[in-house]
């Protein structure tokens, strides 16, 4: 095999329609990020939307690429469908029945999917209603207000939202890598050349030093570096499966595996829970004329250290949170003690759990100060260097780390799995040439 595995995608057959595939999928979804909505000003739109950058509609319109901004057809984007999937894995520790499909396999896992699907339509169109009733409030934005707008806008993004999801899953099922993550890591990068152009043409004005510019491209290099080694950083337990006897005399032998504890097992939902819950204040105050609420959201505006507290606290407890949502020791202990396995030291059953749980509480304390770190950098860059056309977004980091090292190691798996078949079948056919010479 060739070093270069790009190369080596792009020589398999089989390996480059995958990439092609994948391609011509985001190709169809970025072009129908920008086709508008019908009946509406851009302009107006856009200059309403400067105003909502630390609300909800702010961090939304970063998901999407910026299509809520710009009212496209595809504006809802792939979100509806994760926050259905992020519904069910938080129901499955409230309702039984959810956390028993979870265990059924392929079965149970179908029929999730279809629930999952379900719940987009219907969230899809609420956020489109929500969304149309909100461009009528914006002053010159709709030309012709009224039930047909408000009907066809609806129709557009539900439509546009189940439209988004099916592409998702082509990616998934004939391209390469998670491809509702995909789509995601793709809006999001796709801001990053503007981004890039905003603040060159901010040095060219001499509104950024030369100092500043370079002391900020070390410090995206650096965190970049660190979001990579946290997100692949584990604390490994070891576990011993016995020798066993298999069959008619068989002998299994033993063997020395591990459990990869993630210090970062939460991922990036801490930090949009946290998003969600401390851009609060500032939604009510962009929509309600109050006092109370317009000082609440003075406190609470980025750049101040009461936001800078409260972020990072809310970080912290949703990280813990989540992962006790989505990781359950005692499930993880009784299927270790069903294949016969342990970990050497402690009794298997509730004392395994009890272990296990002991140090993915000491493992997470760290990753949660990490997420909150990663977050809090991007306001305490522009603070030092006074910039303020980059916004290197601790959320949006971490999502196309973690997306670009998933796509990168599947893309490994199917070219060892490649060589291993080609293997394989030279093997064969050495067989059977030996066995004609006999």
């Amino acid at each position: 095999m060739a070093n270069n595995p790009v190369a080596n995608l792009l020589r398999a057959p089989e390996l480059k329609e995958k990439v092609l595939f994948t391609l011509f999928i985001l190709l169809i979804y970025r072009t129908g990020a920008h086709i508008t909505v019908p009946g509406l000003d851009v302009n107006a739109l856009r200059a309403a939307f400067g105003n909502l950058q630390n609300t909800f509609f702010g961090i939304y319109d970063m998901f999407v690429g910026g299509g809520l901004s710009r009212a496209t057809i595809l504006a809802l984007g792939i979100m509806p469908y994760i926050s259905a999937s992020i519904m069910f894995q938080l129901l499955a520790a409230v309702f039984p029945t959810i956390e028993k499909l979870q265990k059924e396999g392929e079965d149970g896992r179908k029929k999730l999917t279809q629930w999952t699907r379900y719940t987009t339509v219907v969230l899809s169109a609420a956020q489109a209603y929500g969304y149309s009733v909100f461009l009528q409030s914006i002053p010159g934005a709709v030309s012709s207000p009224g039930f047909l707008f408000m009907f066809t806008t609806v129709v557009v993004l539900t439509v546009g939202a189940i439209f988004v999801m099916w592409l998702g899953e082509q990616i998934t099922d004939r391209g390469i890598g998670n491809g509702m993550s995909l789509l995601i890591f793709f809006s999001i990068i796709e801001t990053f050349p503007a981004a890039i152009g905003r603040t060159w043409e901010s040095f060219l004005l001499g509104e950024i030093g030369a100092f500043s510019l370079v002391a900020l491209l070390g410090t995206v290099v650096f965190i970049t570096a660190a979001v990579v080694a946290m997100t692949m950083a584990a604390r490994k337990i070891p576990v011993q499966i016995p020798r066993k006897v298999v069959g008619r005399g068989r002998i299994r032998e033993g063997q020395k595996s591990f459990i990869p504890l993630r210090v970062n097992s939460a991922g990036v939902m801490p930090i949009i829970f946290a998003q969600s819950f401390i851009v609060m204040p500032g939604t009510m105050a962009a929509f309600v004329d109050a006092g109370p609420v317009s000082r609440m959201a003075e406190l609470f505006q980025p750049m101040t250290v009461g936001y800078d507290v409260t972020y990072g606290l809310l970080i912290l407890f949703f990280t813990y949170f989540y992962t006790a949502i989505i990781f359950n020791p005692v499930d993880l202990a009784e299927n270790l003690k069903k294949q016969g396995g342990f970990i050497p030291g402690v009794k298997p059953g509730a004392r395994t759990a009890e272990y296990i749980d002991r140090v993915l509480t000491r493992v997470t304390l760290p990753g949660s100060v990490y997420l909150a770190i990663i977050a809090l950098v991007p306001f305490w860059i522009m603070r030092a260097f006074g910039i303020q056309t980059f916004f290197f977004g601790g959320t949006s980091l971490l999502i196309v780390v973690g997306v670009g090292l998933d796509t990168v190691q599947q893309a490994q798996q199917l070219l060892l799995l490649r060589h291993y078949d080609g293997f394989m079948k030279k093997g064969r056919v050495k067989m059977r040439g030996r066995q004609r010479f006999m």
